[in-house]
């Protein structure tokens, strides 16, 4: 009587292959709204591109981006159409977007972002693992909620409840996706405390008064040479005077369309004669401890 074959063993699925480990070479260039942010990346565009003319102001998004560009979620999400209205699919398509960035292998990726270092309904908005280190532009609140007003078309007693609000954030517009800003005092202090990579702060007034110091150390925080006359003529063509006379001239693609220019005077202490004493109050009030840590009280 012959044996009977022994039943053949299926062979074993192939291990899938480990997920590569993550670059960690974003630098964040990270603020509240209106805080001074896209002064801060035209700076930058004009001392790394070191040209003998300014940088035209709708050519500072090719050196870097920002990480809630409505373009790049649907890049990922293809070939499907996703509903950038619904804030969970933005979150949900978050990581894919940023792993794309870190994608490239560079060392350093400028990433521009207003949302809060927190979480969003369980989604790491700013994940460590792909952080190389921030920069965070900080900017007097009394001030910046008249530029925040403007920029979003709201009246400034709406701008002031807005910012002192936890579930403050900006709704897709097409152009960008969902944005979690928290309150003006958390955005700040998620952002300055406890930094798990190195961080840098800048203030915006400090920016204003002292130029040479501030931009200088933005410069050395990002590991490029300081060259005392190329940091100079970078400033220079950063001014409001050069971006202001560039807007008249060929608009700013960045504007959102709410107010007639993105650059206004960009001078500290408006607020004094443009907030009422109940705006000035509540403000001072909302935001007491952050704002007497970083001398605004």
């Amino acid at each position: 009587m012959s044996k009977k074959p022994k039943p053949k063993t299926a062979p074993k699925p192939a291990a899938a292959a480990p997920r590569p480990k993550p670059k960690a070479s974003i630098v964040w260039l990270a603020s509240y709204p209106k805080s001074g942010n896209t002064w801060t990346r035209i700076f930058l565009a004009n001392y790394l591109t070191n040209a003998d003319k300014p940088v035209s102001i709708n050519e500072v998004h090719r050196f870097g981006m920002g990480d809630s560009i409505a373009k790049t979620y649907n890049m990922v999400a293809a070939p499907h159409t996703p509903d950038l209205n619904d804030y969970l699919v933005t979150l949900r398509l978050r990581d894919k977007v940023l792993r794309g960035i870190i994608g490239n292998g560079a060392d350093v990726n400028l990433v521009k972002t207003h949302n809060v270092r927190s979480k969003a309904y369980g989604t790491v908005l700013i994940p460590p693992e792909y952080t190389r280190s921030s920069v965070y532009i900080v900017r007097n609140p009394l001030d910046m909620v008249l530029s925040y007003a403007r920029h979003y078309g709201i009246e400034p007693a709406e701008a002031v409840e807005a910012i002192g609000r936890g579930d403050n954030a900006n709704a897709t517009d097409g152009a960008a996706v969902w944005q979690f800003l928290g309150s003006w005092s958390e955005h700040v202090e998620s952002w300055t405390n406890n930094s798990p990579y190195p961080s840098l702060v800048l203030r915006y007034e400090d920016m204003l008064d002292k130029p040479e110091q501030a931009f200088g150390s933005l410069v050395r925080h990002l590991g490029v040479p300081l060259q005392e006359e190329r940091l100079e003529k970078a400033i220079r063509f950063a001014s409001f005077d050069e971006v202001s006379s560039q807007e008249k001239a060929t608009g700013f693609k960045e504007n959102p369309g709410k107010s007639e220019t993105f650059f206004t005077s960009g001078k500290a202490g408006k607020w004094k004669e443009a907030l009422g004493e109940d705006l000035i109050d509540k403000i001072k009030t909302d935001h007491k401890a952050t704002m007497k840590r970083f001398g605004y009280l």
